[in-house]
């Protein structure tokens, strides 16, 4: 027999002995994969053997019992179960620690933990790393560049841009509650804040809150928030490539790009007017520069501190920040007012006062208003913007009551259970503004609307003043009811959205001494 002959056997037989190579190979690293998931898995049980919670499966932990309940009855039911903190478990080897005590809130905040990268990375394609997701010397760097641009003087002059962008809103509900006294108010509020930062931080001319492109925009940062929670929280989206490949993966990608388009063209229309004879030495001799105006100088100035990338990843930032979290805010606290009729009339009779016949709100009348300064604090804290934060423990920790937690543990911090801890707030679902008169004492880390810390929200005070401009105005205009047919369900996604909006009745005040007439 020739050796030709033999060629073929011999090669399936190395084909063959390869294939049973690969496949012991492979069977190792999956028993190899299973004993480090195992042993993972083991050392988190250890890690959170101080802090009890609900039973969990070992493969897809307390995913049964969030499915049965909403979330957040389901998290005020563990606050008082759970005093300070509880663990929860999102699948096998995926757990965090839920803090929702004070004394936890000021260890960590008071520390320089880092974000979770596996958390918070699925944010990256939509905002970049911007001031939200930067850490160390590089995010230090950004937020003192960033500062001036909310200094004191900037932000005075600011408040009649909140207030023209309020009125053209009000305005619209006007001419819609002609038709139907009933008003979905989330979506105008949006549309009007981003107006707002466009003007303040951007000195955009015109009116967004009548551009269709916005509405797109608007519609792509909601889907982008409830598309990047829900990756966060399910596991066969975590790796990329599977990600990619699912309708919603797809949508998120087409979204990122849409938003980026809108930040590209924000940039181009600044960049094209700093290049007009003139403009650019007339903007460098004000006395203070808004938000863009600093990322392009320094841009220009030193472009190795801030790249093209950069620039993009802070406005993107900033632009969601700016008006998502802020009409979060607005929202929910008109919901609060609308829902304890004594209170929002109460707060209608100081701004008439302060303000008179005239609607122009200015700088002076923003601390002339404690009342309605004290239900807009009641509000954020039964409806906190930003539900929640994340932490990495970098290095062991020990908390006040001597419960300790090792370095590498995810803690969530969540501002929504803080503020509704009946250990914490007596009586915590009443809307009692008296919370906040002066004089009364509470924990420095019991109320957190805009976190705590040195990463505490940069632009807090902008946003304070664009909530008071909102709503003083609105209360001058219209008296507000909640939609009984349409109760609100609170929903922690990016920011406190609602799953089926925020519906109210308006009626409007034809007059502001009191008058009114129902359209």
């Amino acid at each position: 027999m020739s050796v030709s002959a033999l060629s073929p056997s011999r090669a399936l037989g190395g084909v063959s002995g390869l294939l049973q190579v690969v496949s012991l190979l492979g069977l190792v690293l999956l028993l190899l994969k299973a004993a480090q998931l195992y042993l993972r898995r083991q050392w988190l049980l250890k890690a959170f053997h101080q802090f009890p919670s609900p039973p969990s499966h070992w493969f897809y932990g307390h995913k049964k019992e969030f499915q049965e309940e909403s979330e957040l009855p389901l998290l005020l039911k563990r606050v008082e179960k759970y005093p300070r903190a509880c663990v929860r478990w999102l699948w096998g080897t995926r757990a965090f620690v839920l803090v929702y005590d004070p004394d936890y809130m000021k260890m960590v905040l008071g520390r320089s933990d880092p974000k979770p990268h596996r958390t918070y990375k699925y944010l990256t394609p939509w905002i970049g790393t911007g001031l939200l997701l930067l850490e160390g010397q590089k995010w230090f760097q950004h937020r003192r560049m960033l500062t001036p641009a909310f200094h004191y003087d900037i932000l005075k002059a600011y408040v009649g841009l909140m207030a023209d962008s309020v009125r053209v809103m009000l305005d619209k509900w006007e001419q819609l509650v002609s038709q139907d006294s009933h008003l979905e108010i989330f979506g105008h509020v949006s549309l009007m804040t981003l107006d707002t930062i466009m003007k303040c931080a951007f000195s955009h001319q015109g009116s967004i809150q009548t551009d269709r492109n916005s509405q797109s925009y608007i519609e792509a940062i909601r889907d982008l928030s409830h598309m990047s929670f829900s990756r966060m929280r399910n596991a066969f989206y975590q790796n990329d490539l599977i990600y990619r490949l699912t309708p919603e993966g797809r949508w998120n990608h087409w979204a990122c790009q849409l938003v980026h388009q809108h930040t590209d063209a924000v940039i181009k229309e600044r960049k094209s007017h700093l290049q007009k004879e003139g403009e650019l030495e007339k903007v460098k001799s004000r006395r203070h520069l808004d938000f863009l105006d600093i990322l392009l100088f320094a841009r220009m100035e030193n472009g190795s501190s801030l790249s093209d990338k950069d620039l993009r990843a802070e406005v993107d930032t900033f632009m969601f920040e700016g008006h998502d979290t802020t009409a979060s805010g607005i929202s929910w606290i008109l919901y609060a007012l609308a829902s304890h009729p004594k209170h929002q009339q109460r707060c209608r009779q100081e701004i008439q006062s302060l303000l008179e016949d005239d609607t122009s709100i200015t700088w002076a009348h923003l601390d002339q208003m404690p009342y309605t300064t004290m239900c807009i604090k009641e509000a954020m804290r039964l409806y906190p913007p930003v539900p929640a934060i994340g932490r990495e423990l970098s290095k062991p920790i020990t908390f006040p009551d001597g419960r300790s937690l090792p370095a590498g543990i995810l803690v969530s911090l969540s501002f929504y259970g803080l503020h509704h801890n009946p250990n914490v707030w007596p009586n915590p679902e009443v809307f009692d503004p008296s919370r906040f008169a002066t004089g009364s004492t509470r924990h420095s880390h019991a109320f957190l609307p805009f976190s705590g810390g040195s990463r505490n929200c940069i632009g807090k005070q902008f946003a304070m003043n664009e909530l008071k401009v909102a709503v003083a105005l609105t209360l001058l205009r219209f008296e507000l009811s909640p939609d009984p047919s349409r109760v609100p369900v609170p929903s922690p996604v990016m920011v406190l959205r609602s799953k089926n909006g925020i519906h109210l009745q308006l009626r409007k005040l034809f007059n502001p001494g009191g008058d009114k007439d129902k359209l």
